[in-house]
C-alpha cells in the first residue's frame, strides 16, 4: 500500500489531484493545472512536497573513504557545507541510483536518494560499506520541501536570517531556523530555477509548509505538483531514474560525465574503461506529434538506432521535444525519425538543455 507524507491532508485541502508515485500518494497537480504551475515556478515561486525522497546518513572516522568507494564523483575535494551530484553503480557499470551528497564534516555525510530506490540503495550501501563507517536510513523521519522560482529568496527573507542562507548553488546550512523550525537548507532543486530545498522533521513540516505559503502569498507563491516538477526538469534536461538512468545503462553512456571522475576506485569504475556504445541526445519533433518514453529512434533507412527516454511538449520554448539514448556509431546526418504508434515522425537533433534560465 502506498504511503502518505505528513502533508497529505494539506494537499487534499488545497484541492490537489492525488496519484500514486514511487510508492507514495502525492499531488500531480492542483486546480489550475500543470502548465499554470510550470509558469508560476518560472515567473514567481512554487512550493513542492518532496518528502517521498530518501535520506541516508553515513558517519564514522572512515566515512569519506567508505563513501568514495560507493559514488562516482570526487568526494575528497568537497568542503563542509557543499553538495555534489553523484551516481552509485553496480560492478558492471549500471546505475544503482543518482543522488546528492551533502558533506557535513569529514566524518558525516547526508545522502538524498530517489524515493523508489531508497530501500534498495540503503541495502546496497550497507552491503558495500567499508569498516569505520556506519549507514543509517532516516527516510521515515525526515520531510523535504522545495521552494523554487525567482522570488524564492524574497520569501525566505521573511522566514529566516538571510545572512545564514547559503548563497552559491549546491551549498547548504544545517540547524537553520526557518519560521522557527530547525531545518537543513540547501541551494539545490530539480527545476532548473533558483530556489531552496528544506529538510525538517516530520512533525514540523505541516506548520512550516503553511507558514511558507503565508509568507509567499504577496509574491504569488502556489503549491506545485509532480506534473510541473517533471515538465520543469525535462526542459532543462535533468535526468530521471528509470528513464535516462537505469541499472541497464552504463554510467558513461547517459550524458552526466561531469559526475563521473576517473581514478577514484569506486564500484563499477573498471567497467567504464570500455568505450561507451551509447550516448544521450536531445530531439525536437518536426512532424506533428509527441514522442513519449520508449519509442524507437530510426535512421533514414528505417533501422532502429536508439530509444526515447523522456518526451513531452516544452511549455516555455514551445514544440515537442525528447531525450533519447542512441548508438554512438550510427549515422543520423541524413535524418532521424521517431516511431510513434506506427508512424515515422521526422525530428532534428538539438542542443541540451532545451531551456536554460538567465544567470543560471
Amino acid at each position: 500500500m502506498a504511503q502518505k507524507t505528513a502533508l497529505y491532508q494539506i494537499h487534499e485541502k488545497l484541492g490537489g489531484k492525488i496519484v500514486e508515485f514511487a510508492g507514495w500518494y502525492l499531488p500531480v497537480q492542483y486546480k489550475n493545472g500543470i502548465l499554470h504551475e510550470h509558469s508560476v515556478v518560472m515567473q514567481k515561486a512554487g512550493l513542492f512536497d518532496v518528502s517521498h525522497m530518501g535520506e541516508i546518513f553515513i558517519s564514522g572516522n572512515n566515512a569519506q573513504n567508505a563513501l568514495q568507494k560507493l559514488v562516482t564523483n570526487d568526494i575528497s575535494t568537497m568542503q563542509n557545507g557543499w553538495c555534489r551530484y553523484c551516481l552509485m553503480l553496480y560492478e558492471n557499470g549500471g546505475i544503482v541510483d543518482d543522488l546528492l551528497v551533502y558533506k557535513i564534516d569529514d566524518n558525516k555525510y547526508f545522502l538524498v536518494v530517489n524515493a523508489s530506490n531508497a530501500d534498495k540503495d540503503y541495502e546496497w550501501i550497507c552491503k558495500n560499506l567499508q569498516e569505520g563507517a556506519t549507514a543509517v536510513n532516516l527516510s521515515s523521519q525526515i520531510s523535504q520541501l522545495a521552494l523554487q522560482g525567482p522570488l524564492s529568496h524574497k520569501i525566505m527573507e521573511k522566514l529566516c536570517n538571510i545572512n545564514e542562507l547559503p548563497v552559491k548553488n549546491y551549498r547548504f546550512t544545517t540547524k537553520m531556523k526557518v519560521a522557527g523550525y530547525d531545518c537543513l537548507v540547501s541551494t539545490t532543486g530539480y527545476t532548473g530555477e533558483a530556489g531552496y530545498e528544506i529538510y525538517t522533521a516530520n512533525q514540523s513540516v505541516a506548520p512550516l509548509y503553511e507558514l511558507i505559503m503565508l509568507a509567499g502569498e504577496e509574491y504569488g507563491l502556489e503549491p506545485i505538483g509532480l506534473g510541473a516538477r517533471d515538465t520543469l526538469r525535462f526542459e532543462c534536461c535533468m535526468t530521471l531514474y528509470g528513464h535516462e538512468l537505469t541499472a541497464e545503462y552504463k554510467a558513461n553512456e547517459v550524458g552526466v560525465g561531469f559526475a563521473v571522475k576517473k581514478g577514484l576506485g569506486f564500484i563499477g569504475e573498471e567497467a567504464l574503461e570500455e568505450d561507451a556504445k551509447y550516448c544521450r541526445i536531445g530531439l525536437k519533433l518536426i512532424d506533428k506529434g509527441i514522442a513519449r518514453e520508449h519509442y524507437n529512434l530510426l535512421n533514414e533507412q528505417g533501422e532502429v538506432v536508439g530509444i526515447t527516454t523522456s518526451g513531452m511538449i516544452c511549455p516555455t520554448v514551445g514544440g515537442a521535444y525528447a531525450m533519447a539514448r542512441v548508438n554512438k556509431n550510427c549515422d543520423l546526418s541524413n535524418g532521424v525519425f521517431v516511431e510513434v504508434r506506427g508512424k515515422k515522425l521526422k525530428a532534428e537533433i538539438v542542443q541540451m538543455p532545451f531551456y536554460k534560465r538567465i544567470n543560471a
